[in-house]
């Protein structure tokens, strides 16, 4: 995979649907990127330069943190540090302004239609949005005015697959899904459903290709019981044996203890 650019995005989706998944570690990235995937997501906390070093190639972007008082300018202050540390692109969750202060700097942002959590309040909870006429057409305002305001693309959660079908058929930027159909330029799910690591709700839409938790809790065991059998070789004297030690060179011990009794 040669390293994905904003054009290589809107190129490649007249050709198929793109992938984009949420990754948790560095590690979960060069996997995405071994894969063949071609949009890999992570957000506040993670080190955004090893994420690129783990996964060259793939178009890293990075969900910047939901900060209320925070201001366009600080908005685009954080988002310049982590495409300085090797990101494409930002997910912003702040309002329009934010959003437009950066596409302003030509940097590369992502907004968010249908089901956002940090909203899930005002959207009366977790659930399905668009459902209704009215509702779907607060989404496609909604999603217009991302584009008018220079957006890449949104992000669009759990709605309606003909609503999410219209607007990825009527807007000129990329539209990635979550649990609203197949219409979308790209489907996205996160790698601990994908893989079985999530200990809490499964959503609906999301669909399970692996156990690793099962294996995660093998590993924690045979962890522990590693840890044990090394106490037990210190606490018996059996580690550190000769093979895990060295020696002084023959009579360079004595020359040492010599020059400490001099001393």
């Amino acid at each position: 995979m040669n390293k994905l650019t904003v054009k290589d995005l809107f190129e490649l989706r007249k050709e198929r649907t793109l992938i984009q998944i949420y990754a948790d570690s560095p590690q979960e990235a060069a996997a995405c990127e071994a894969a063949g995937i071609e949009m890999v997501m992570t957000s506040d906390g993670s080190d955004v330069a090893t994420f690129r070093k783990a996964a060259p190639n793939v178009f890293l972007s990075y969900g910047l943190p939901y900060r209320v008082q925070a201001s366009p300018t600080e908005t685009l202050h954080a988002a310049y540090e982590v495409l300085n540390a090797g990101a494409d692109a930002v997910y912003c969750a702040q309002g329009l302004a934010h959003v437009k202060a950066l596409a302003d700097e030509a940097i590369p942002v992502w907004g968010h239609v249908g089901f956002i959590p940090h909203k899930a309040s005002w959207l009366g909870g977790f659930k399905a949005q668009g459902k209704t006429a009215t509702d779907a057409l607060k989404i496609f305002a909604d999603a217009i005015a991302y584009q008018d305001a220079g957006a890449i693309g949104i992000e669009v959660e759990i709605i309606p697959s003909e609503v999410a079908n219209e607007l990825s058929k009527r807007l000129n930027i990329l539209t990635i899904g979550m649990g609203s159909g197949s219409g979308c330029n790209a489907q996205y799910l996160f790698a601990t459903d994908i893989l079985g690591t999530n200990r809490g709700h499964i959503p609906r839409h999301a669909k399970v290709y692996r156990n690793h938790k099962a294996e995660y809790e093998r590993l924690y065991h045979d962890a522990v019981a590693a840890f044990k059998e090394f106490r037990a070789d210190v606490d018996s004297s059996v580690y550190p044996s000769e093979n895990h030690s060295l020696r002084m060179k023959d009579g360079e011990f004595q020359i040492f203890l010599n020059e400490l009794d001099a001393h």
